[in-house]
């Protein structure tokens, strides 16, 4: 924007530029008095020298009015490759954030199943603790019911034994 009203300055001021320099010029002509030859001769150079200098402002005016075109152009050439930049990478994002999302989702699920195995898992240690345990006191149980009953029956046969011998 602001190079837009410093070109429109730019391009008002010198036209002001030229009226005063001609009203200039002219106040000489205007008057009475005869015009001198070298008078002339400088006017005529004067003028050259300010018609070379305003074809060359128009020149550089030419020449920046065509970069600025250029420049804009590539702005606009620039704006439409980020937007189809954009377009292709938005649908790889919402994607990405979807499976994200999920991985979130499964993440949490595998430390709540996790816990839970653990849990388990412990349970199942205590359980085959308190299995092999009993199992073991099954076992000296039925030993000593083995041996209790094989000492009743020596003992009872004895007693047998003795019986028939009294008898």
């Amino acid at each position: 924007m602001t190079t837009e009203e410093q070109q429109k300055q730019s391009q008002t001021m010198p036209c002001l530029q030229k009226k005063k320099m001609s009203e200039m010029i002219e106040t000489p002509e205007t008057d009475d008095a005869p015009a001198l030859p070298d008078q002339d001769s400088a006017l005529a150079a004067f003028r050259a020298k300010e018609e070379e200098i305003e074809r060359r402002r128009s020149e550089i005016r030419e020449r920046l009015q065509a970069q600025f075109t250029r420049v804009e152009e590539e702005a606009k050439r620039l704006h439409l490759i980020q937007s189809e930049l954009d377009s292709v990478t938005d649908p790889m994002r919402k994607e990405v954030a979807a499976i994200c999302k999920k991985v979130e989702i499964v993440n949490r699920d595998v430390k709540i199943l996790g816990i839970n195995c653990q849990k388990k898992e412990k349970e199942y240690r205590e359980s085959a603790e308190a299995f092999d345990e009993k199992k073991k006191e099954k076992a000296q149980l039925l030993a000593k019911l083995a041996e209790l009953v094989s000492e009743s029956e020596k003992l009872r046969s004895s007693k047998l034994e003795e019986l028939c011998k009294n008898i």
